[in-house]
């Protein structure tokens, strides 16, 4: 058995469930590393199907597990759980990071612990483990996964949605709707972004994500932090 496929089953016995080692070896090989040895074939296609495969069962879970929250409530809780920020922390318990095939750019910018290669990465293994095991399979992976963070997120009040909650903080203490000033870098399949908050022309929070919506989250959340400190300072 050489090194990779030692590093393998060691992450197959991690993840205790059925997998074939060609799919999580596939699941596990950025593009970066794919393009630098030739065109191999690379993990997005199964980040395509692991994104399906994890809303699903997360959706499922929550109309089962909360047969009173209306549809919009529900779409929240299911927007803590399924983002970028929660599937990276996810792979940070796995150590995915370390299992990556990368190239040597990504290797040489801490790509191991890049939001979004984790992101991207613990999905590609989801759609690996449901090629592999079906969606048997694959839902007990998410279940045991992601279960702690739904319970987690029911009891997040205005983190559920930080913008919706800033303008409502915003708004009750007279300063105006808030002002979202958002500039994007990097290439267009690889494209980042910086969000600020202004309120009442004071920037209040910052944040960065690999979609508008992430950052302006982020930037969101600080802000209605800051106000809610200033409010019980008072």
């Amino acid at each position: 058995m050489n090194k990779r496929d030692a590093r393998l089953l060691e992450l197959r016995e991690i993840l205790s469930v059925e997998i074939d080692a060609s799919m999580l070896n596939l699941a596990l090989t950025h593009r970066s590393y794919a393009y630098e040895h030739g065109g191999l074939p690379h993990n997005e296609r199964l980040e395509f199907l692991g994104d399906s495969v994890l809303g699903i069962v997360v959706t499922d879970t929550l109309y089962r597990t909360y047969p009173d929250l209306p549809e919009g409530q529900l779409a929240k809780l299911r927007a803590a759980v399924v983002n970028a920020r929660a599937l990276a922390d996810v792979a940070r318990t796995l150590d995915l990071g370390s299992y990556l095939l990368l190239g040597r750019g990504e290797e040489t910018t801490g790509g191991r612990d890049k939001l979004s290669i984790l992101a991207d990465a613990m999905e590609a293994v989801i759609g690996a483990v449901y090629l592999s095991a079906g969606p048997s399979g694959s839902s007990e992976l998410v279940h045991r996964l992601f279960d702690p963070l739904i319970r987690a997120s029911a009891l997040l009040g205005a983190g559920l949605d930080w913008k919706t909650s800033l303008q409502e903080a915003a708004a009750n203490a007279g300063l105006g709707l808030p002002d979202y000033q958002v500039k994007d870098s990097g290439l267009d399949h690889e494209k980042e972004f910086d969000a600020r908050v202004v309120i009442a022309g004071e920037p209040l929070g910052f944040g960065h994500g690999r979609s508008k919506k992430v950052a302006e989250q982020e930037a969101a959340e600080q802000a209605y932090r800051a106000l809610i400190e200033r409010a019980a300072a008072r």
